[in-house]
């Protein structure tokens, strides 16, 4: 019989978590059609049959772990009668039931039935509810009926919508006990938490950071930076720039991913990683943008930045963020990056010291933009937008000297933005 296997995922990959089952024993299955959502360390990924037919068998569950090459499913020949092939299953399930529990009474036989039964339509309308598969698997830990959630939102249930309900069965729990009379003396309140399983995703981010704090000598260095001149620019172009790029926008990142990359071209150590004894200096430009998802941060990477003008960079930028918040991620666009940059100041942050990702050798940190006087000679002061910059770099490859370089290229390209131009 056909055996679906765990394909191939990326050089770093290999492992993942079953996420879902999109065809359950008895469906019909065809050529190249997806049967189940497999998580990896960095994106979601959907296994396919190779072979068309009805699937015959689970070989793992939602929550394991399998490997690459390992069988998760067979499928068999037939026309996907789900109707019999639940019925057969049923029947082998009470055989082997009435085997090895004899001494069972028939009332218990009854309300084990009962629940089969209840769980199997639980299961049924949880299937037929819009949700993500985070949010179905969490459902599922914590016991709750997503068709009770769906009512609640126009839109597809997500984890957030799980633990609103949860929150408030919680309340509403509370406040019958408190109109219930005491029987008892009053004991301590315990302080109410939420204990859930790290996704696979946010345990290997967390792993991985850990390991870069304690396999390398970080540092963070930092300079300000005024964006009066850049500020003004986009100002005056970006009407035309829309129309010329169809209808794409002119954004800040644009700006520093092409200042990092004369920057790297400048100080090439910090375009390194460490392998073992050596040192590999790259001599590409595949930069990594940090987006923001419900699932955690993910960094996909901007490949040959160097070769790209402004309008592809911006491009590129929205593509990918699109496709990380609609969890389309390629592992293509998660790997062999070289430098990347994150934007704290869309969340507010005025300054941080970011980690560095992977086997990079530093990470470039954008921050919001303050208006804040600013002594522009010795007896001038004005006001001026001003944005603080930190590189965090791994002292092991870099000096000081060329960490503060760096950033001081960066500073003074995106000061004088016609110079960045030239440098394009």
């Amino acid at each position: 019989m056909p055996e679906v296997k765990v394909p191939e995922l990326a050089e770093s990959i290999t492992e993942g978590t079953v996420a879902e089952w999109l065809k359950q024993v008895g469906d019909s299955v065809d050529k190249g059609e997806a049967i189940l959502e497999l998580e990896t360390d960095k994106v979601n990924v959907e296994v396919v049959s190779e072979d068309a037919g009805v699937l015959q068998e689970q070989l793992a569950e939602e929550g394991d772990t399998v490997e690459v090459g390992q069988a998760v499913a067979k499928v068999g020949e037939g026309s996907g009668n789900n109707s019999e092939s639940s019925s057969s299953q049923d029947d082998s399930k009470e055989e082997s039931k009435q085997q090895d529990s004899k001494q069972e009474s028939s009332s218990d036989s009854q309300q084990s039935e009962s629940k089969s039964d209840s769980s199997s339509s639980d299961d049924s309308n949880n299937q037929r509810i819009n949700a993500t598969p985070s949010a179905r698997r969490y459902a599922r830990e914590k016991g709750i009926d997503l068709s009770e959630i769906a009512p609640q939102t126009n839109d597809i249930v997500r984890k957030e919508h799980v633990d609103q309900n949860q929150s408030q069965q919680q309340s509403s729990q509370s406040s019958s006990s408190k109109e219930e009379p005491k029987q008892s003396a009053p004991q301590k309140p315990s302080k109410p938490v939420i204990r859930e399983k790290m996704s696979r995703r946010k345990k290997t981010a967390a792993k991985k950071l850990l390991e870069v704090s304690n396999n390398t000598a970080m540092l963070t260095t930092f300079n300000e930076v005024d964006m009066t001149n850049v500020m003004n620019l986009r100002k005056r172009k970006k009407e035309q720039f829309i129309k010329d790029h169809d209808g794409t926008k002119l954004g800040f990142m644009s700006f520093f991913t092409k200042a990092s990359v004369a920057a790297l071209k400048k100080f090439p150590e910090v375009n390194a990683e460490i392998d073992g004894e050596d040192m590999i200096t790259k001599q590409f430009y595949d930069i990594g943008v940090a987006v923001s998802t419900d699932d955690g941060l993910l960094v996909p990477f901007v490949r040959d930045c160097d070769k790209k003008n402004f309008a592809e960079i911006e491009d590129e930028i929205a593509n990918l963020a699109t496709k990380a918040r609609d969890k389309k991620l390629g592992l293509d666009d998660m790997v062999n990056g070289s430098f990347t940059i994150t934007n704290g100041g869309i969340f507010g942050s005025m300054m941080s010291t970011p980690i560095i990702n992977g086997n990079q050798a530093a990470i470039l940190g954008m921050h919001s933009i303050i208006t804040r006087p600013i002594a522009v000679d010795k007896d001038t002061i004005e006001n001026r937008p001003m944005m603080y910059i930190a590189l965090s770099y791994d002292h092991r490859i870099i000096d000081g000297k060329e960490a503060v370089g760096f950033l001081k290229t960066i500073k003074e390209l995106i000061e004088n933005p016609e110079d960045l131009l030239l440098e394009s």
